[in-house]
């Protein structure tokens, strides 16, 4: 994609000349007879780069290079031009924040210099903050897809800036894991981040758990609780499926986003908090608010920025990444392996669809390695759902009890670990009675054979 300059200038023989210049070295151009109408083309396109001249009617190069500065490190280059004689305003404008400048009449040597300089400073800036994009994300999410990769620069960009945020995909895609990454690069980072399902409660209990109640403020409300908000002030709040929120609860919202106030169930008075929320969902809103179940003003308000989470099967290049990682987890918890995927199996795992997304492909991979014995194959991988489940021979009965067996095996390895080998407190975290665990680790080979050691591993009964 070609470079994007605006050219600002009330002479329209100087714009004329610019662009020609411009062009010729590959750059899209448009044009601006002064600082007003520069800064609503702003409003609309994006740009690389603005060269403007200092003198124009309405709104001079200066303030422009102003507001401009005012958007925050994703502005575009500002180049300002200054008249021959008048290097003081050179200076002036460098330390107002310009990238550089040249004089008219123009040098077509100088002017590419310059232009080529600011464009090398956008090329690496934006590779910075793709790879600080990446870095963020991949703290949450595995990938190695364009897709997630420009998702990140997008997540990189906006978690700085303290605006509401609405995340929309199917089920499964990792909502959550994006949310995450925008709260770890905020700078509410160190601050509470809670999360709430709005699906979860009826519309009494939703309003009570996000806004707070007084003590009898409805039924069984035995004690007085501050609600979501208020635990979450200074941090952030992630609503998830808030498609699901009941109306009254969203006009409830809306005036949250709108005053910055709630309003505790049962109380008269309204409190101040500050909270950055991020919505999530995997249904169309603006749907929904055409059929009347969800509010156009509060869809509007929560879609300051909106950020949209690719299905698996828009980006197949993930998924062999994400197999590898799924592998080595599982295996590692439950004891087995290390397996290998063969390119036809990834091949295989890339070409199904993946209707329940990342999280089904998790759940395949972790039912895969308890199933295996030797290795993963095709028996022990999800069939795609064109195709018919084949009959089960009789004979692999016996095969599937030694891959049960293997589950349990690991889940025991797994549970001692956790309890540092103590076998009364793992026989308490799996339920079972310890004399039952004792018999289990023999039977798996996990047992010292030491009677006197398992007699004496802290609170035996």
């Amino acid at each position: 994609m070609s470079a994007r300059a605006l050219v600002v200038d009330d002479d329209s023989t100087v714009r004329y000349t610019l662009r020609g210049m411009l062009e010729l070295a590959g750059v899209t151009v448009e044009e601006a007879a002064d600082g007003v109408s520069a800064l609503e083309t702003l409003e609309t396109s994006v740009f690389d780069l603005v060269i403007t001249d200092v003198r124009m009617p309405r709104m001079g190069g200066f303030e422009l290079l102003g507001k401009i500065r005012e958007r925050g490190p994703s502005a575009p280059r500002v180049i300002v031009v200054t008249a021959h004689g008048t290097e003081r305003h050179a200076v002036e404008a460098i330390k107002s924040g310009a990238y550089d400048y040249f004089r008219k009449p123009f040098d077509i040597d100088e002017l590419k210099a310059v232009v080529g300089r600011a464009l090398e400073s956008v090329r690496l800036s934006g590779e910075v903050e793709r790879l600080s994009g990446e870095l963020n994300l991949s703290r949450s999410l595995i990938f190695a897809s364009r897709a997630i990769s420009e998702l990140a620069v997008l997540v990189q960009r906006v978690a700085p800036r303290d605006v509401t945020v609405l995340l929309t995909g199917e089920s499964g895609t990792g909502k959550e894991r994006v949310a995450e990454a925008i709260v770890a690069a905020s700078s509410r980072a160190s601050k509470p981040f809670l999360r709430f399902n709005c699906a979860a409660l009826t519309a009494e209990l939703a309003e009570a758990e996000l806004f707070g109640h007084t003590r009898g403020a409805f039924t069984g409300a035995v004690k007085a609780r501050p609600g979501l908000f208020r635990e979450a002030d200074g941090g952030t709040i992630l609503l998830d499926e808030i498609g699901e929120l009941a109306p009254l609860t969203q006009a409830k919202l809306l005036r949250v986003l709108q005053s910055g106030e709630i309003r505790p169930v049962g109380e008269d008075r309204a409190v101040r908090v500050d909270v950055r929320i991020i919505a999530a969902t995997h249904r169309d809103l603006l749907q929904l608010a055409t059929q009347g179940t969800f509010r156009e003003d509060l869809y509007y308000r929560l879609k300051v920025v909106h950020l949209r989470i690719p299905p698996l099967r828009e980006r197949p290049e993930d998924v062999p990444v994400l197999a590898r990682h799924f592998l080595s987890q599982y295996s590692k918890r439950f004891g087995v392996g290390p397996f290998q995927l063969t390119p036809a199996l990834l091949d295989r795992l890339s070409a199904y669809d993946w209707p329940g997304n990342v999280r089904e492909l998790e759940n395949a991979i972790e039912s895969a390695v308890v199933l295996a014995r030797d290795e993963i194959d095709d028996s022990v991988l999800p069939m795609p759902r064109s195709t018919p489940v084949p009959d089960v021979p009789a004979a692999s009965v016996a095969e599937l009890k030694d891959r049960v067996d293997a589950y349990e095996r690991g889940l025991i390895v797994q549970a001692l670990e956790a309890n540092r080998n103590n076998r009364s407190q793992t026989a308490r975290a799996l339920g079972l009675a310890r004399a039952t665990l004792l018999s289990k680790m023999k039977k798996y080979g996990l047992a010292t054979g030491d009677e006197s050691a398992e007699a004496a591993d802290g609170d035996a009964p």
